[in-house]
C-alpha cells in the first residue's frame, strides 16, 4: 500500500477498534461467553451445537449470526458503498450504532439474549461501515485479517521483499486498539456491569454527531464556493 493514509483514517480505525473491543468483551462476559463482534467462533459453536442436538444453543447462535448480518445490511442501506471516503453518511451510521448500544444496556439486564443481539447488530453495522480505503482492507471488529497481514509482512521481510509499512502499521494499530478496548471493557464491566456499554455508546454517538456536523459544514462551504 504505497499511498499516504490521511490522519482521520488512522484515528478513526483505531478508535472504532477500541470501541469494538469494549463491546465484544462486555457481550462475552455478560452473555454465555459468546463473541458479538466476529462470527468465526460463533459459527464453529453452531456446528458443534447442531452435531450435539443442542437446539437452545442453536437458536441463540443463529440469532447472533443473523443480528450481525442485519447490522451490516443497515450499513449497506445507509452508506451504499464499501469504499471508505469522506462525504458519506457515516454520521448516521455511527448514531444508529450508538442507539443500538444504548438500547442493549437495559435489555442485557432483563433479556440477555436480546441485549447481545443488539450489541452484535451494532458490531455488524460498524464492521460493514469501515471496509476498504484505497485498496487497503480495514476491519475494526475482528483481527484475523490484521494478523494475516502482519504474517505476510514478516514473510516478505525474510524473503528480502519491500515491506508495506503503512499497511502493517495500520494492522498493528487496529490490533492494539482492539486489545486496549478489551482491557478497558473488562475493567468497566467489573465496575459498571452492563452499563459499561454506555461508554462505547457515548463515543460512537459523539463521533457520529461530530462527523454529521463536519459533513454539513463542508456541504455549505462547497455551495458557497460554487455561488
Amino acid at each position: 500500500m504505497g499511498m499516504q493514509l490521511p490522519r482521520w483514517v488512522w484515528v478513526g480505525a483505531v478508535t472504532l477498534a477500541c470501541i469494538a473491543g469494549m463491546v465484544n468483551v462486555t457481550g462475552y462476559l455478560g452473555f454465555e461467553h459468546l463473541a458479538v463482534s466476529h462470527l468465526t467462533g460463533t459459527t464453529s459453536l453452531l456446528g458443534a451445537a447442531l452435531a450435539d442436538g443442542d437446539w437452545r444453543s442453536v437458536r441463540h447462535l443463529w440469532a447472533i449470526l443473523i443480528a450481525f448480518s442485519l447490522g451490516a445490511m443497515l450499513s449497506g442501506l445507509i452508506i451504499q458503498d464499501s469504499a471508505l471516503r469522506l462525504g458519506r453518511r457515516y454520521g448516521a451510521a455511527l448514531a444508529l450504532e450508538s442507539a443500538l448500544l444504548l438500547a442493549a444496556v437495559p435489555l442485557f439486564s432483563s433479556q440477555p439474549l436480546n441485549g447481545a443481539l443488539l450489541a452484535a447488530m451494532a458490531c455488524g453495522l460498524q464492521n460493514a461501515m469501515v471496509t476498504t480505503y484505497s485498496g487497503a482492507i480495514v476491519r475494526t471488529t475482528h483481527l484475523s485479517g490484521m494478523f494475516t497481514d502482519l504474517g505476510i509482512g514478516l514473510g516478505h521481510l525474510i524473503r528480502g521483499k519491500p515491506l508495506p509499512m503503512r499497511r502493517l502499521t495500520l494492522s498493528g494499530l487496529i490490533i492494539s486498539g482492539f486489545l486496549g478496548g478489551g482491557v478497558l471493557g473488562t475493567w468497566l464491566f467489573r465496575a459498571l456491569h452492563y452499563h459499561a456499554l454506555l461508554i462505547p455508546a457515548a463515543l460512537t454517538g459523539l463521533t457520529g454527531l461530530g462527523y454529521a456536523g463536519y459533513r454539513h459544514w463542508t456541504l455549505v462551504r462547497d455551495a458557497r464556493r460554487v455561488d
